[in-house]
């Protein structure tokens, strides 16, 4: 059966991102928001809009019975979460789908198994993806510990088996460290998450951080849309994402990309997800599984063609995959620049009114954003207010469209990271394609030295 009325739950570009797709399929919209929400471009854009509460996202987007009440009483037939707040909430999902609503995303199961990191890695290894050597689980004994790493070759990374974002993270260089850092990265993780447990792997020195998209039917078939390049990273957030990485070739993204695809398929999963790995030196390592929508899903689709929302809806209404493997080409390169309502230097988050918006257009540039002249960036969220997206036949292009796009890019009334990201489009080694993960940090620590 279609789905005829979808509610939106989450906000900003992403919320718009879902209800344009919406629209183009003939599905009408609910928009469920905060009141410092009110005046969101997607609430405005929306059939219907329905307030759930304060400002505080736990009051609001991540109030559970706010938003089955909405869709109970907007008549919905199918939620969508976006990514962030609810939408790696396996328990949110399964209460969707007891209310006879359609949850455009993984099954529940498929959420808890890829949201538990150890859980995650012993299946996704089961499934026959390529793993960090380390610990099959938990460890809390500090002579297993000793011998794990020992085996591993140090240094090893003590991580929280609940984290994210770099809490409950500690990296060891030599066995005389090993039972202190255990303990503090325990206490971290206890205090960030509520869960002491750690586990613990092999510490690559300077990786890449290469993702795979992968697509489901949920009745055993799947494809990968094949890779994008995630390593510009600052304190774990990617901040600018391209497609395809500049180091893989074409046999290395169909090997890596058919063994990702093999194992949704042996998995049964359903809708979008993203296996992420480090890679070094030739080797794909699986690091985790985010079972959702990704921010940086637009360069996917500019090299694919591929409408992924659309996909997504299309598979929650029990549908086949619209295209198979043998369909996807990989055409040009994209580049997407994250820009948020920061200072460029320090970083500092810096909400306000915006005063002037003008957005770049031309062939092949295209925007996200809820942003208008007038708009008042709330300082409660993510501090995130677009992305910018261009094409190009060649990686080369592509980055001069997207200097173009840059100059172009008007937003007044707050600082905001343009500048960061044209700086980073001067320099030698972001135009040879030769970074890191560890690269940006190095290289604004040298901006700031400078």
């Amino acid at each position: 059966m279609g789905i005829e009325k979808l509610l939106i739950a989450n906000r900003g570009e992403i919320a718009l991102r879902i209800h344009r797709a919406c629209h183009e399929m003939g599905i009408r919209t609910v928009a469920v928001h905060s009141t410092a929400d009110a005046d969101a471009m997607h609430v405005r854009l929306a059939d219907e809009a329905i307030c759930i509460g304060p400002p505080a996202a736990k009051d609001s987007y991540l109030n559970v019975a706010a938003i089955i009440s909405a869709a109970e009483i907007s008549g919905a037939d199918a939620i969508h979460p976006g990514y962030g707040f609810l939408s790696e909430n396996a328990k949110f999902a399964e209460i969707v789908e007891a209310h006879g609503i359609a949850f455009v995303g993984p099954k529940p199961e498929h959420i808890r198994t890829m949201g538990d990191k150890i859980e995650a890695k012993r299946t996704a290894g089961a499934l026959g993806l390529p793993l960090v050597p380390g610990s099959d689980g938990a460890v809390s004994d500090v002579e297993e510990a000793r011998a794990i790493a020992d085996a591993a070759g140090y240094p090893v990374i003590i991580k929280a088996a609940s984290g994210g974002g770099g809490r409950g993270m500690k990296v060891c260089t030599s066995p005389d460290q090993l039972e202190t850092l255990m303990q503090q990265a325990g206490s971290e993780a206890k205090a960030a998450f509520g869960d002491a447990t750690v586990y613990i792997e092999k510490y690559l020195g300077n990786p890449r951080h290469i993702e795979i998209q992968v697509f489901g039917d949920g009745n055993g078939n799947a494809i990968h849309l094949g890779e994008r390049d995630c390593s510009l990273q600052r304190r774990h957030q990617k901040v600018l994402e391209e497609a395809p990485s500049p180091v893989l070739s074409s046999a290395e993204r169909e090997r890596i990309g058919s063994t990702c695809a093999k194992a949704m398929a042996d998995m049964g999963y359903r809708g979008a997800g993203t296996i992420e790995f480090l890679w070094e030196n030739g080797e794909f390592y699986f690091i985790e599984m985010n079972t959702r929508l990704q921010v940086e899903h637009p360069v996917t689709e500019m090299i694919t063609g591929l409408d992924l929302v659309r996909e997504q809806i299309r598979v929650a209404e029990g549908k086949p995959l619209s295209v198979r493997q043998e369909d996807i080409r990989f055409t040009g390169h994209a580049i997407e620049c994250r820009i948020n309502a920061e200072d460029p230097k320090t970083f500092a988050p810096s909400p306000g009114t915006v005063t002037s918006y003008h957005v770049p257009g031309g062939m092949h540039v295209r925007v996200d954003s809820g942003l208008y002249q007038g708009y008042k960036v709330p300082p409660y969220y993510d501090s995130m207010i677009g992305k910018l997206i261009v094409y190009g036949r060649t990686r080369e292009g592509a980055i001069m469209r997207l200097r173009r796009a840059l100059e172009e890019y008007v937003i007044e009334g707050m600082k905001t990271t343009i500048p960061l990201h044209q700086a980073l489009l001067t320099d030698p080694d972001f135009l040879n394609g030769d970074y890191t993960i560890k690269w940006l940090e190095e290289w604004l620590a040298r901006e700031d030295a400078a």
